[in-house]
């Protein structure tokens, strides 16, 4: 926003500085991320810029660890980039198939996350609810205690030690328990994380909702599912979309409860990115640095746009 012409030369001065802070402050923030995005294309095997890559060499640059992000794990490396190639990436490739993990277990923690985390929240902001405010800190506890706390509660949890019916790590004797119930323990813990998120983005989306739409709807003959459906739910959806993707970005960017509660097998993105940089440290780290970096802004943008959406549909903004 510009200074006003009758702005004192004090108040030019603090404008121009705050500008200055901020735009520190973005860059001490976003610094570290970007600068993984040049380096995931060095054409050196080095986690640092090269002198042709500061000079702006093109034979400094390379996509040779994105290319490494499609071969690694496939039978056949190799081959022609034809037909058999991309059946052996799909069903081989290490990348693939931790992606396939990661895509999985997202989709379906937040799916949970969105169902749950909406009930939770239409249910907070009824004004006849009790202990609204300590059941809230409740409920988004796992936004506040360290991951390693709760990831340690999840595991001896799940593991059955407390409670043998519930046996979801992989501590489980039975073949098909170990298999399904770590994933659905990995599940469970993703949306663990994720309502809280959820909560708080259609609680925020409640506080301006006007319940005499609701009234209105009862009186035309709408019963309670219907106004729901029709009046309430498109109105908040914004917001119910926008928990979801930020639960989405949890359980996809989430290792530490993967570490306790998953079989060695059982890989997603970070526990792959982890194991990498344990065993073997490579570029191709960086590579799949960058695609995260891109989806989340990406996915930060789609927020955005929701959040303008909804407050369009609730009148807090011009069309």
């Amino acid at each position: 926003m510009a200074l006003p012409v009758y702005a004192s030369p004090l108040e030019r001065l603090w404008h121009y500085t705050y500008l200055v802070i901020c735009a520190l402050i973005l860059l001490f923030l976003i610094a570290p991320i970007i600068i993984v995005i040049p380096l995931s294309f060095n054409a050196e095997p080095y986690f640092t810029f090269t002198e042709k890559m500061l000079h702006f060499d093109p034979a400094g640059y390379s996509l040779r660890w994105y290319d490494k992000l499609i071969t690694f794990g496939m039978q056949n490396p190799e081959a022609e980039r034809g037909a058999a190639f991309w059946w052996d990436f799909w069903n081989n490739a290490t990348w693939m198939q931790v992606t396939k993990n990661s895509i999985i277990i997202g989709v379906c923690a937040t799916l949970l996350s969105a169902g749950l985390g909406t009930i939770a929240a239409l249910g907070l902001t009824r004004p006849e609810m009790p202990f609204r405010k300590q059941i809230t800190a409740v409920l988004i506890s796992p936004m506040i205690v360290p991951i390693i706390i709760s990831a340690t509660g999840m595991f001896f949890f799940y593991s059955g030690k407390w409670l043998p019916i519930i046996s979801l790590s992989g501590g489980v004797h039975m073949e098909w328990g170990r298999l399904a119930g770590t994933y659905a323990g990995i599940i469970l813990a993703h949306a663990a994380l994720g309502i809280p998120f959820v909560i708080i983005t259609v609680t925020a989306t409640l506080s301006g909702f006007d319940q005499s739409l609701v009234r209105a709807a009862a009186s035309l003959g709408a019963n309670p599912r219907t106004a729901f459906f029709r009046v309430v739910m498109p109105l908040i959806l914004p917001g119910v979309v926008s928990g979801g993707l930020f639960a989405f970005v949890t359980s996809f960017d989430e290792v530490v409860a993967v570490l306790f509660i998953a079989n060695h097998d059982q890989q997603t993105i970070p526990r792959q990115m982890w194991n990498g940089i344990r065993e073997q440290i490579s570029p191709a780290i960086l590579a799949v640095a960058t695609i995260l970096v891109v989806i989340s802004i990406a996915l930060l943008a789609t927020v955005e746009l929701l959040r303008r959406r909804s407050e369009r549909l609730r009148g807090l903004s011009p069309r």
